[in-house]
């Protein structure tokens, strides 16, 4: 199987390197700049799984690409999606799968609208990894997986032979009938992870520390949970256990990238991680009367309005 991983970095760079290490064909969708620097010092992975080196990296430029591969693997951020379809573009073809580890929902439909519904996957992986001063690729915790499957949920050929593609790899891959009910509760977790640690500037352990933010945490969950299940993915039981072990934990030092992104002063996804997340919130019945006084705005909007002020002020 053929793979293109658009882009080298911390999340495609740690998947295509792992599947590349393993012997699988992988080449890495790159701009002339970084297709420089893997030439000169490969593509570097530091990880409490075990460090690991890719001396002789394939790239390719999108000027270059001259036939279809069999699956793309996006991990682009969502705000690049644009930039990123008319990049790999070239190398979609008739029968080219196209696998997108994106956050949030939206993304679906781009990418359905764009090269037909029938050639998109669902997809989300689990990871914390981010590029060094040196660009070496450096993963946070020893967790690693993706987790994948047809829109639809019906189980295909195309599904084996990429989970078993994924495989090589030797990170967690999981082919489930159930990936969009998966992709919904990844975004519940990381709008509540996303929106409480920016809006409180701080991490969980912080948070949960002081009076009422605790609580300020469960009314998040739950208003982010509200929004899935009003769209027919309430959170099952095993997730919303997971996810509160780790919202609620005392001392962690987890934080959201949305928040290391706006501490760099970086671009953030909090149009596609909070934004879309309020845009599918249906309205409630009392909501079209007139006569009733003006609501308090919900954490997630405050979260929300936090994150685009910042990108206001710093013209993101």
């Amino acid at each position: 199987m053929r793979v293109l991983v658009v882009g080298a970095g911390a999340v495609g760079g740690y998947f295509g390197g792992r599947m590349a290490l393993a012997g699988q064909d992988v080449t890495f969708l790159v701009r002339e700049g970084r297709a420089k620097e893997l030439a000169a010092n490969g593509l570097v992975i530091k990880s409490p799984r075990g460090e690991a080196k890719l001396s002789s990296v394939k790239t390719v430029l999108t000027s270059q690409i001259d036939e279809p591969y069999d699956l793309v693997l996006l991990s682009c951020k969502a705000y690049d999606l644009d930039g990123a379809m008319d990049a790999f573009a070239p190398a979609v073809g008739a029968s080219t799968t196209i696998l997108p580890l994106l956050n949030g929902m939206c993304h679906l439909d781009r990418l359905g609208e764009r090269f037909g519904r029938k050639s998109v996957l669902g997809g989300v992986c689990l990871i914390a990894a981010t590029l060094d001063a040196t660009r070496a690729i450096v993963q946070m915790t020893d967790m690693h997986a993706i987790v994948f499957g047809e829109l639809d949920g019906v189980h295909s050929a195309r599904v084996d032979a990429i989970a078993a593609a994924l495989r090589a790899g030797g990170f967690d891959v999981d082919a489930t009938d159930a990936i969009v009910q998966q992709m919904w509760e990844k975004w519940v977790f990381l709008a509540t992870l996303a929106g409480a640690t920016c809006l409180f500037r701080a991490s969980i352990g912080n948070i949960v520390s002081v009076p009422g933010g605790e609580a300020a945490l469960r009314a998040l969950f739950d208003e982010c949970g509200a929004v899935a299940a009003s769209h027919g993915h309430a959170m099952r039981a095993p997730f919303a256990e997971r996810s509160r072990a780790m919202l609620f934990a005392p001392g962690s030092a987890l934080t959201a990238s949305m928040l290391r992104d706006i501490e760099n002063g970086l671009r953030t996804e909090g149009d596609h991680v909070l934004g879309d997340l309020l845009a599918r919130r249906l309205p409630s019945p009392s909501s079209s009367s007139s006569s009733s006084p003006s609501p308090s705005p919900s954490l997630l909007e405050l979260a929300y309005a936090h994150v685009k002020a910042y990108e206001v002020r710093h013209g993101r």
